[in-house]
C-alpha cells in the first residue's frame, strides 16, 4: 500500500476516533484488532515472521484493552464471561503465535466477530440509556 494511501487511512481513524462515542471506540478498536489478525495470517502463509509477530502483538494489545474497559460492576455475568473469553482469545493468539497457526487466528477472529456483531446491534436508544446510567453511578 502506497504511504499516501496509509496516511490517508491513519487521519481517517483519526478524525473517527476524535467525535467518536464510546460505542464507536470499541466498534473501532475490535475492527483494528479484526484487521491485525488477518494481516497476521496472510504473514504467516508467507513466512514473515517479524510481520506476525508485530501485527500479533497489535492485535493482542486492543483485545487486552478491550478487556480492560469491561465495566466489571455493570452486568457481572457478561461482564465476566467477556472478561474469560478476552482470556481464552489473548492465550489463543500466544499458541498461535508460537505454532505459526493461521487455524488458532481463524477461532479467533470468529470469536471476535461474534462479538461485534453484537455490539453493533446494540439501538442508539440502548447506548443513550447506557451512557445514562453509567453517568449516574459517576
Amino acid at each position: 500500500m502506497s504511504y499516501g494511501i496509509k496516511a490517508y487511512k491513519a487521519v481517517g481513524v483519526k478524525d473517527d476516533l476524535a467525535v467518536a462515542d464510546p460505542h464507536r471506540v470499541i466498534q473501532l478498536l475490535m475492527q483494528g484488532a479484526l484487521e491485525n489478525l488477518a494481516k497476521a495470517k496472510g504473514f504467516i502463509e508467507r513466512k514473515d515472521f517479524p510481520g506476525k509477530s508485530k501485527t500479533l502483538s497489535k492485535a493482542m494489545a486492543i483485545i487486552s484493552a478491550l478487556q480492560k474497559s469491561l465495566d466489571m460492576e455493570a452486568v457481572a455475568d457478561i461482564s465476566d464471561n467477556l472478561a474469560a473469553l478476552y482470556d481464552f482469545m489473548l492465550n489463543h493468539l500466544i499458541l498461535a503465535s508460537t505454532e505459526n497457526s493461521v487455524e488458532k487466528i481463524t477461532e479467533v477472529m470468529g470469536l471476535l466477530l461474534t462479538i461485534k456483531s453484537a455490539w453493533d446491534q446494540i439501538s442508539v436508544a440502548d447506548r443513550e440509556y447506557g451512557y445514562e446510567l453509567q453517568s449516574q453511578r459517576a
